[in-house]
This record gives structure tokens, sequence and C-alpha cells, in this order.
């Protein structure tokens, strides 16, 4: 069983930025994502990385947005650069033990393990 907990969010002037991040124990997992939920939305993938290291960005954040981790410190990171309002919303880290995951490593459906969110709001 996976336990996630973020750390990093927090309040920021349109056009800053923030950096998440995502302490896994234990760190084993066939993806690992940073997802969303602003008030009254369904919860979205903003960016996911598997384990060969690929990633994947909402169209939304693209360029914006950059997704890492460090093995070594058993920690996913997500850099927001460029924020906007419209990034405003509490952000999960994410896990899922699902070997197909990297299919479909946008969709929330795929996580089977959540930390507790942190808040991003954005002025």
């Amino acid at each position: 069983h996976v336990q996630l907990v973020e750390s990093g969010g927090g309040s920021a002037q349109a056009g800053g930025s923030l950096r998440l991040s995502c302490e896994a124990v234990p760190y084993s997992s066939h993806c690992m994502g940073w997802l969303r939920q602003a008030p009254g939305k369904e919860r979205e993938g903003v960016a996911a990385i598997d384990s060969d290291g690929s990633t994947i960005y909402a169209d939304s954040v693209k360029g914006r947005f950059t997704i890492a981790k460090d093995n070594a410190k058993n920690s996913l990171y997500l850099q927001m650069n460029s924020l906007t309002p419209e990034d405003t919303a509490m952000y999960y880290c994410a896990a899922s033990s699902w070997r197909l995951c990297s299919a479909q490593p946008l969709n929330k459906n795929v996580y089977n393990a959540w930390g507790q969110g942190t808040q991003v709001t954005v002025s």
C-alpha cells in the first residue's frame, strides 16, 4: 500500500511559479501523476510519468508545467511556471500499480493510491 504525502502548495500571483513535491512510501509504481480538482469540476490529470520516464501533459499546462521524479529520494515533483488563475485547484499526487496505466496516464481511474492534496491558489 503506497502512502503519498504532498507539499509545496500555496498562493502565487499570475505569472508566478510554484513547485509541488510528493514523497512516496514505498516507491514502486508503474505510473505516477499529478491531478487537480477545482471547485465544482471533475478531477483532471495534469501531468504523469511512467516507470520508463516517459511524460505526458494536459494541453492546458504544456510548456508551463514540468513533472519529474527522483528515485533516490522516492519523490515526485511538479514545477509550475507562468501560473494563471485557471490553475487554481487542489492538486493531488497519485500512483498506479496497474501495469497498463501508461496507456491512459492522465485518466484518474488508473490510479489506486492518492495523497491528501495540496491547495494551489493563483490570483
